[in-house]
């Protein structure tokens, strides 16, 4: 059954703050792999004209995801998680995400749409950091696929 269009538009209330730490920072770029100095090394990130370490760019997923999870688990809007598959995500800095931000996310469903029996939603994530300017916009597509014919 596809989505109601009425909800295109709608705009979660934000998330509690999410505080970034130096070592959140460090185990996530170990993860992905990545060994920029700036992620680990404050003096590193102080020379590139940052007050602190920053964060890989990939790491507001960690935190824009979980926003996105108030969109899917809304019950009116009456996605089938279980049929939900991640199929695409791009991020609009406006600056780095340091250790000691404050971000908050507010989620916005900005598409949706069904093709060959797949739901497809966008949800857009603003962070903001604790003056409540814009850090980064997250976009997020979620694909809920079709249920197969019995």
């Amino acid at each position: 059954m596809a989505l109601d269009q009425s909800f295109v538009g709608r705009t979660y209330p934000p998330t509690p703050a999410y505080e970034v730490g130096r070592e959140k920072i460090r185990e996530f770029a170990e993860a992905v792999g990545d060994n920029h100095p700036a992620y680990v090394d404050v003096e590193a990130a102080r020379a590139l004209g940052h007050p602190d370490v920053i964060a890989p760019p990939t790491f507001v997923f960690s935190i824009t995801y979980r926003a996105a999870g108030e969109v899917v688990q809304d019950p009116q809007l009456g996605l089938d998680y279980s049929r939900v598959v991640h199929g695409d995500q791009k991020f609009s800095y406006v600056r780095p995400v340091r250790a000691g931000d404050r971000l908050t996310v507010t989620s916005t469903i900005e598409a949706i749409k069904s093709l060959a029996g797949n739901d497809i939603v966008d949800i857009r994530g603003d962070v903001h950091d604790e003056a409540g300017e814009l850090v980064v916009t997250a976009l997020t597509k979620l694909v809920a696929r079709a249920a197969e014919e019995a």
